[in-house]
């Protein structure tokens, strides 16, 4: 680690590392400077000049705080600390200067602009610029772009940050975006007009700091001082993103991400962003049983009787769904083996063994991602299953990481050693050398679902096992439900999976499983939030809530368990789902013993300690499973359409209009005969 330098900064002596930047230092120091085209997760541009400070002893004008390190600076003639101000006369001049350049062009949209509010050029033209213009020129004006349905263009409004550049081409990977032109001709377009292709374009939203990229499904719907916010965890996927959930009323108006390093940094991808309209459309409000081969409405006490008579000595069965909070999942658990049946979450058929974690979720962390040497993805598409993961890997990538992948070949935004398609590859791995991805100690193994979905997916889960053995590597199970390492850790399995749980089952109590075909001849109970393919099989109808109008805990991809809050309330008859399997074992005689969210999550967490770890990842024993040979054919991918894995993006117009342009890329165009 570099020795710390003492400098001074507006009379304040601090010591940093001479590897930052002046802008860094001075936050370090707690001073706030002035930045538009600056952001620590992207390169350096230096190309907006608002974060001008004044460096003493140095040239006789101000520079770029953002581009000049602690270690340019000199020291005084007699070795005195260098000396920096942010708020000398000549700093004051400077900015007020950059500001008025900056408004010379830029259009007074602010009443009918979606920024207003959350500008961050009101706030520093209100903080550092000047109250009058000296321009009096007409403004330039520039053409919008076509992006496509997520990102609208106000492109007048741009003050070339490049933000929206960097991120597409640095984080993203999908270099679409680029500045053309100099001077007042300098103009961000995309190329041969082409709209953005990433899965994770919305962040650009976020990082604009004017209005000229805005959220075209959010546009002219609310202001962002009349939205409730709340802090709550993504279930789009298994990466566990935390999110801000604003509402207006009683409806979400649009979904944000949280800074959080150690999982999804600040970005979000778009399935998780743009959701909103799914959590609105073929939403079950009310209980519905069927007579007579037709659902018909009735209320919840006619429903809950109906269920209780249906399921009363009865074999019974309960599987649980890919967006089920755990407390929900340990209630169904109780309830159903209450009554001598049998409950599975792996309603994929993915071959997890039950009592070794470390085999279910692995040993490696996501934020050790960053750092590794190489990464093997076996049986993966993380571009597909997790799109923020596959950043973070491409991130380790760009910092030299060797990344190969044994699986389909699929683009997933960086170079990659393709080390074969099927079990041959991963069972002939193990001692060989394929451009440097595969060494003595490795790096991490990414081991997706599709691996692990086969009839031979244990042997193939002992030899990834035995591979991370002999070359030092941590695992990383990568699960493409939200629900799936909760449901795990509270014991919601059978021994011998789907087969055994359903096997001779007269009743199945169906906890929002819509990814599952169940077969005639039994009595189906479908609790959950859309109508979907679990609710059209279904006998009796049970109207829960979705992850965003119920608290609940929710285990990510690592194993670290996350709270989501409510940010809002179910429609008409809907309830919270932890309350209708209260209420239905009432109703049963089987009364399960809490009557609160509260008093239920402290008997998950005294029969599952770990779980009560908030936001903490527990270390799991490593335990290898014996190795057996696998048979023979490639991996299949678990996700084939990213923008509908689920109810709620399947009740989306918006993932629906995403999922047709994807199709439509992926299809090669014909020439006419």
């Amino acid at each position: 680690m570099n020795d710390l330098r003492t400098i001074i900064i507006d009379g304040h002596e601090v010591a940093v590392d001479p590897a930052m930047t002046l802008i860094q230092a001075c936050e370090h120091a707690g001073i706030e400077i002035p930045r538009f085209c600056y952001h620590e997760r992207l390169s350096i541009a230096g190309n907006c000049r608002m974060c001008l400070v004044e460096v003493a002893g140095g040239p006789p004008k101000p520079v770029a705080s953002c581009a000049m390190q602690v270690r340019d600076l000199r020291s005084g003639p007699e070795g005195q600390p260098p000396v920096v101000k942010t708020s000398s006369p000549m700093v004051k001049k400077a900015r007020e200067g950059v500001m008025e350049f900056l408004l010379i062009n830029h259009p007074l949209d602010c009443p009918i602009c979606d920024q207003g509010g959350e500008c961050d050029l009101q706030d520093q033209a209100m903080a550092y610029g000047v109250d009058f213009s000296r321009f009096r020129e007409p403004k330039r004006a520039v053409d919008n772009m076509n992006l496509g349905p997520l990102v609208g263009t106000a492109m007048t409004r741009c003050i070339s940050c490049t933000r929206c550049v960097r991120f597409i081409t640095e984080v993203a990977g999908m270099p679409e975006l680029g500045q053309t032109g100099r001077g007042e001709d300098a103009e961000i377009t995309s190329y041969l007009g082409q709209m953005l292709d990433s899965e994770m374009q919305g962040n650009i939203v976020d990082l604009c700091p004017v209005g000229a990229l805005t959220s075209k499904p959010y546009a002219f719907t609310a202001r962002p001082w009349e939205l409730t916010k709340t802090e709550s965890i993504d279930v789009m996927d298994a990466l566990g993103s935390n999110i801000r959930i604003d509402t207006k009323g009683r409806e979400v108006m649009r979904i944000l991400p949280r800074n959080h390093d150690d999982v999804n940094e600040e970005w979000l991808s778009d399935k998780s962003r743009y959701i909103w309209d799914g959590l609105r459309r073929q939403r079950l409000d009310t209980p519905y049983i069927r007579e007579n081969g037709k659902l018909r409405p009735t209320d919840w006490g006619h429903a809950l009787e109906a269920a209780a008579r249906a399921m009363s000595g009865k074999k019974l069965a309960g599987l649980i769904g890919d967006l089920a909070p755990v407390e929900v999942a340990f209630a169904l658990k109780q309830l159903i083996e209450g009554q001598g049946g049998h409950v599975e979450c792996r309603t994929d058929g993915a071959h997890l063994p039950v009592a070794n974690r470390a085999a279910y979720v692995g040993t490696a962390t996501i934020a050790e991602i960053d750092e590794a040497q190489a990464i093997v993805l076996i049986g993966t598409n993380p571009r597909a299953e997790a799109p923020v993961l596959n950043a973070r890997i491409r991130k380790a990538w760009t910092r030299g990481a060797q990344i190969g992948l044994i699986g389909e070949a699929v683009d997933l935004t960086y170079d990659y050693s393709h080390l074969g398609t099927g079990r041959a590859a991963l069972t002939g791995l193990t001692g060989m050398d394929h451009a440097g991805v595969v060494s003595k100690t490795l790096g991490i193994v990414i081991l997706g679902q599709g691996a692990l979905c086969e009839t031979d997916g244990t042997a193939v889960l002992s030899q990834v096992m035995a591979f991370c053995e002999a070359t030092q590597s941590k695992l990383l199970v990568l699960h493409t439900a939200a629900a799936r390492v909760g449901a795990m850790d509270a014991g919601c399995v059978t021994e011998g999976g789907m087969a055994a749980a359903l096997d001779g089952a007269e009743v199945i109590y169906n906890l929002g499983a819509d990814e599952v075909d169940i077969a005639p001849g039994a009595f189906v109970i479908y609790q959950g939030s859309h109508g979907d393919r679990g609710a059209h099989r279904a006998d009796i109808i049970l109207p829960g809530a979705t992850y965003t109008e119920e608290q609940g805990l929710f285990v990510n991809t690592e194993g670290r368990p996350q709270l989501a809050l409510r940010a809002g309330f179910a429609p008409g008859e809907a309830k919270e789902n932890w309350a209708i399997l209260r209420a239905l074992s009432a109703e049963m005689g089987a009364t399960l013993p809490y009557d609160s969210l509260p008093q239920l999550r402290a008997a998950l967490v005294a029969a599952v300690p770990h779980l009560g770890m908030i936001d903490e990842v527990a270390m799991n024993v490593w335990q290898p499973l014996d190795p057996t040979a696998p048979g023979d054919a490639d991996f299949v991918n678990a996700i084939s359409d990213h923008y509908l894995t689920n109810p709620i993006c399947r009740a989306s117009r918006l993932m629906a209009e995403l999922s047709a342009h994807a199709k439509a890329r992926r299809t090669a165009p014909l020439a006419a005969e």
